[in-house]
């Protein structure tokens, strides 16, 4: 075997030097690279020659099925198709071994039937139990297995979706796939379904780094640091501060699985290290197709337990508008995945965090493969069953340039017909998004038959584009759309403006957290929003009076609280908060008495109400405007910097302006929670369209 020179080998293994590694490229990184998949070939038993196949093989034992490719070994129940057990690499079990082996690996799902939620409850949780096991294909290419039960009208308690969890292992393949087949027919009854997804519990005694991009990583709790008398729960049972860990550098971080979930765009790869014994589990998905609402949904990911998740569907960051709910009789039929489960592993001497490294190659290469050739499910199209979209998007803004602005760096999508914005609450079919490029261009390929209707936002402008024509997508079709152009929500010249409009509260003024309170992975950084308890430095930033903000002065990174929040009394009980913007008008508005245009977008809204009034803070009045109670985001408690997308439109009477010193008051009065409030996105105040400053 090839051994590394001592003088690389003392690089890989210091510390401060691996962190370095992380994050760069360069020819260091890529040598590193080079000799430790050369050495992990050799480690694998897997031959140099490209003709050198290992053998696939199908065992069957005492309600069980093992498929060996001769790299690993996967062991699945029969015929209920929970995954008990993962050999490699000399571990007898990469996932928890102890307890029912039907808690290791599992898709599972919640749901309900309309109307019968019982209070306080999430549904019902479902293992998804199969009760049928089938060797869909045995060769030397690939076995695939499914596991499958049926619903009947006989089964009045049961979910009516006919499910089929399908497995496939290759030869010479570092990991297994999974993906699943949901289905109901024309007649079944209605039905709630809040989540959806696939669960892997790890090795506790091994696996205890998590790597969720190149910044996020970290050694983690372990989950008795979690339970009392070592932890104590917080404002709500995620949340949990870790009184006594096993590890003592982690006394006082606050553990929460939210701090660590990820927008669906940015869900690639992500996993678990077992440092000791160099080797790596990750869950690879080389497309988001298949999941609900669109790129900037959030979802968990990997978190303590060790636990590692592939959520296709949840309510998470949006609430109840996301229920995927089915009427009386209505029929649908989805594929979620394939994703991929990739184990890797080093020799001793090659730093194990590099494993990450290696994961993102993985993923490139997964990621390439899309769509896979190899599922033998009829519902899960080739790329010579699908179609491709391409085009160009303008932004056409009068009052910024007198010439259309390619749209660089815009998403553009194909997702069900709609109306604008639809996209983010969308749930039952496909969606399929596109990052332009400097110019405008966008691509969007491999995209399944159906009906589409194309969808877009804009970094740096606000509301979305919406193209209303539906687009009837089958195999082989090749719609080019030439120039778009979008014209952002405009009637006249910006008198001024706050934030930046890029659908999240990032930009705002963030507060370090309470020392009490933190988590170590957040400290000093632009992300620090994931901090628990932010929404209670509010009241201690502003302990008696609202925040004001004056445009002409104030910097809003540093003088507007990214979040609008609740005052905790001090009877226990809260209070709605009002907010001031300060601005002044000059003489020549003096006597003009026309309409102004507040825009107002929001970055999300829980259980809040925005209520606008001009020069008049008194609440005995109507407001100007008023959204009514909008959202159930749950943004502010999950650490996040958006949930929901909203944009407003406010006319401002000319009238009820006056020369000088003007004020607008945002009020959000409902007030039951710490959790209630809102975040704004972008707020900017336009003159009449009568005055005419094009630039």
């Amino acid at each position: 075997m090839y051994m590394l020179s001592s003088h690389v080998y003392q690089l890989m293994t210091t510390i401060g030097y691996r962190r370095h590694l992380l994050r760069q490229g360069g020819w260091v990184v890529a040598l590193i690279m080079f000799l430790s998949l050369f050495e992990t070939a050799i480690s694998q038993n897997q031959s140099s020659d490209p003709e050198a196949t290992q053998v696939l093989q199908l065992h069957y034992q005492d309600g069980h099925v093992v498929v060996d490719n001769g790299i690993f070994q996967l062991i699945l129940s029969n015929p209920e198709g929970f995954v008990t057990g993962v050999r490699y690499n000399g571990i007898e079990n990469v996932l928890d071994y102890t307890g029912n082996e039907h808690d290791r690996g599992y898709w599972d799902l919640v749901w309900n039937f309309p109307g019968k939620k019982i209070k306080k409850s999430k549904g019902t949780l479902d293992r998804i139990e199969a009760t049928k096991m089938e060797v869909i294909t045995q060769n030397d290419d690939k076995i695939e297995l499914s596991f499958s039960r049926t619903w009947n009208a006989s089964l009045t308690t049961a979910l009516p979706v006919n499910i089929d969890k399908r497995f496939v292992m290759l030869p010479n393949s570092s990991g297994f796939y999974s993906y699943a087949i949901f289905e109901r027919l024309k007649g079944w009854p209605a039905v709630e379904l809040d989540n959806i997804r696939l669960v892997f519990k790890l090795n506790q005694d091994k696996f205890h780094y998590m790597a969720i991009s190149d910044e996020r990583q970290r050694y983690m709790p372990l989950p008795e640091d979690r339970i009392p008398p070592r932890g104590k729960s917080l404002d709500y049972p995620e949340a949990v501060q870790l009184l006594d860990p096993i590890e003592p550098e982690l006394k006082g971080e606050v553990d929460d699985k939210y701090e660590y979930s990820m927008e669906s765009k940015d869900i690639k790869v992500h996993g678990w290290i077992s440092t000791n014994d160099s080797v790596g589990f990750w869950q690879i998905t080389p497309s988001n197709e298949f999941r609900s609402a669109g790129p900037l949904k959030q979802f968990l990911g990997s978190h303590v337990g060790p636990t590692n998740l592939a959520v296709f569907h949840s309510t998470h960051y949006v609430g109840a508008e996301l229920i995927m709910s089915f009427e009386e009789g209505e029929a649908w039929k989805k594929v979620f995945g394939p994703v991929f489960i990739y184990l890797n592993s080093f020799p001793k001497g090659v730093d194990p965090l590099l494993l990450w490294n290696q994961a993102k190659n993985q993923t490139k290469i997964e990621e390439e493969k899309w769509p896979y050739k190899f599922t033998a499910s009829t519902d899960f199209p080739s790329s010579d069953q699908r179609g491709s979209v391409t085009g160009r998007l303008l932004v056409r803004d009068r009052y910024i340039s007198s010439e259309d602005i390619p749209a660089n760096g815009s998403y553009v999508g194909l997702a069900a017909p709609g109306d604008v914005g639809s996209w983010q609450r969308e749930y039952k079919s496909y969606q399929f998004w596109s990052k332009a490029d400097e110019k405008g261009y966008f691509s969007i390929n491999n995209v399944r038959t159906g009906r589409y209707n194309l969808y877009a936002f804009v970094p740096g402008f606000i509301g979305d584009y919406h193209n209303a024509t539906v687009f009837d997508i089958s195999p082989g079709t090749n719609i080019s759309l030439g120039d778009l152009v979008y014209e952002p929500p405009r009637d006249g010249v910006t008198l001024w403006e706050i934030g930046v409009p890029d659908r999240t509260a990032a930009e705002f003024y963030i507060p370090d957290p309470n020392p009490t309170f933190t988590n170590k992975l957040y400290l000093n950084r632009s992300d620090k929003y994931r901090q628990y308890g932010l929404w209670e430095r509010y009241a201690e930033l502003y302990p008696d009076k609202d925040m004001v903000y004056n445009v002409d002065v104030d910097d809003y990174s540093k003088n507007w609280f990214y979040m609008q929040v609740t005052r905790k009394q001090p009877n226990g009980g809260y209070n709605g908060t009002t907010w001031e913007i300060k601005f002044k008008l000059d003489d020549k508005m003096k006597n003009f008495t026309g309409n102004f245009k507040l825009r107002i977008a929001l970055a999300t809204s829980n259980v809040a109400e925005m209520q606008v009034r001009v020069n008049d803070v008194s609440v005995k009045n109507p407001p100007l405007f008023t959204t009514g109670e909008i959202g159930k985001d749950n943004t502010i408690a999950r650490h996040g910097i958006h949930g929901l997308y909203w944009l407003y439109s406010v006319d401002v009477p000319g009238a009820s302006l006056r020369h000088g010193n003007n004020s607008i008051y945002l009020t959000q009065p409902l007030a039951k929670s710490p959790f209630q409030g809102l975040m704004y996105d972008y707020i900017r105040l336009e003159y009449p369209d009568s005055i005419s400053h094009l630039t």
